[in-house]
């Protein structure tokens, strides 16, 4: 049994059974998977591959276990790797985040640039995604934190930790007849059209919520992934905005005016995550703390002790969670 045919199955796997891809995004050939495949078949005595003709068309019962200890064996070739690397040199190496758009633009430019300035050899690679592509990076162990708020993986090989709070605030332009308002009330604000996120993003789970809880159902007339396009259809008069308040700019966003709600909008929580049994290098602890000052190297091992998912929440349910700073503040 060879390691390359472990990373076949695993890729074959991945991409839907289809060997053509596997092979491309492997930079092999297909007739060589496919051999590879037949080899660990007959060296094993059970078909991993229920097929149709020359088509696989799905995962036999043991060939689902068998991935899963795939899984395992090719993390832990990672570990053993990066084990390596940090006793030849623990100031260098790569640290690869996948996250949103609002973080990536709003909040971790500062917190890169100091991580930077003090581990100047890592090559740090920001990949960004919606929830469920940051999620799935993770899960294939293409990255090595995920950042973001919306409800992302609850298993028990992930660990989710707590690391900022923010709200959402209504923007106007400065000419509108809402402009010198303190605070618009929920039933008002559902009068008029607004421009805000897609389902799924920044937020918008709990900012539905606070909708419906209030029995209102909002005029939306427009959505968008990320807040610099809800800003520029709300200067275009489409609609009143409704964004992460850290998505606004001193000196790029002065004609635009944030707004309170009454009630307000719910917080949010953006969360750093992890793969449980993933080897953690001395700067990615530090990457931690400088995101969320809280998680101390102790509090994340404490974190990473825990099975539970509920359990790990309750680590740091009486933590005064810090606000969400913009990279302009």
């Amino acid at each position: 049994m060879k390691l390359q045919q472990l990373r076949y199955l695993q890729a074959i796997a991945r991409y839907n059974l289809n060997i053509s891809e596997a092979a491309d995004r492997l930079m092999t050939s297909q007739p060589g998977i496919s051999k590879q495949i037949r080899l660990l078949e007959e060296e094993l005595g059970v078909p991993l591959f229920q097929r149709n003709g020359k088509h696989l068309s799905g995962m036999t019962p043991v060939g689902r276990r068998i991935l899963a200890y795939s899984d395992t064996i090719l993390r832990e070739v990672e570990n053993i790797r990066s084990a390596a690397e940090e006793a030849r040199d623990e100031q260098a190496g790569d640290l690869r985040i996948a996250t949103t758009h609002a973080q990536a633009r709003y909040i971790l430019p500062p917190i890169v640039d100091a991580f930077k300035h003090r581990f100047p050899k890592v090559r740090v690679q920001i990949h960004q995604g919606t929830p469920r592509q940051i999620a799935e990076m993770l899960s294939h162990d293409e990255v090595d934190f995920i950042i973001g708020t919306e409800p992302l993986l609850a298993s028990g090989q992930v660990i989710m930790l707590p690391a900022y709070r923010w709200t959402h605030c209504v923007v106007v332009p400065t000419g509108h007849e809402l402009a010198h308002e303190k605070a618009i009330p929920l039933e008002r604000l559902a009068d008029y059209p607004i421009v805000t996120y897609l389902d799924g993003f920044s937020g918008r789970t709990k900012m539905d919520s606070d909708f419906r809880r209030a029995g209102l159902t909002p005029d939306i007339v427009l959505t968008a992934a990320d807040a610099d396009v809800i800003k520029t259809y709300v200067r275009h008069g489409m609609g009143v905005g409704i964004i992460a308040r850290i998505a606004l700019e001193a000196g790029h966003d002065d004609d635009l005016v944030p707004l309170e709600t009454q009630p307000a909008f719910s917080e949010n929580i953006t969360r750093i995550g992890f793969r449980r049994g993933a080897w953690m290098r001395t700067y990615m602890f530090d990457f931690i703390t400088l995101l969320a000052p809280h998680l101390t190297h102790e509090q994340v091992a404490s974190a990473v002790q825990e099975l539970d998912p509920e359990a790990v929440e309750r680590l740091f349910a009486n933590t005064d969670l810090p606000t969400g700073q913009p990279a302009w503040s």
